[in-house]
């Protein structure tokens, strides 16, 4: 029987484990930076939303970090443990639940500020390179909330 049958199983031949190991490497950069915040990296790219919106229903949060209400509930229980974010029903639909920025939470965007560029240097793309890879990620997260 030829190899070849089994070439797809192949772990080289895979487009999901290099971006798999990559993000997890990724993330592993992050780890002493966020640690320092007393932060998990999906902690973090919350507080990067909030940090933008300052107000977002849990159903926009989720969308945007494409992460579903299982995942961001203790996360968001978590960050308003901390006092970093308040959670509340929306005013013009109480089966909205808003999540909203403290002051305290804003006041942490300052310590957080050098992560991004400091991450940045320990990937070793230039700016082109780094410019492409983006697209790319977008174009196929894109293709998969379509299904």
């Amino acid at each position: 029987m030829p190899d070849n049958k089994y070439d797809s199983l192949k772990l080289e031949n895979q487009l999901c484990f290099p971006l798999y190991a990559a993000s997890r490497e990724i993330i592993k950069q992050y780890r002493p930076y966020l640690d320092a915040l007393d932060l998990t990296y999906t902690q973090y790219i919350a507080m990067m939303v909030f940090w933008e919106e300052r107000k977002i229903s849990v159903k926009k949060l989720g969308k945007k970090l494409f992460l579903d209400s299982g995942t961001l509930t203790p996360v968001l229980k978590s960050l308003e443990s901390k006092g970093y974010v308040i959670r509340s029903r929306s005013k013009e639909d109480e089966r909205v639940l808003d999540v909203e920025i403290t002051e305290k939470g804003e006041a942490l965007k300052e310590q957080a500020v050098s992560i991004p560029q400091r991450v940045a240097g320990c990937v070793k793309l230039n700016s082109e390179e780094a410019m492409q890879l983006y697209q790319l990620l977008y174009k196929v997260l894109e293709a998969l909330k379509d299904e």
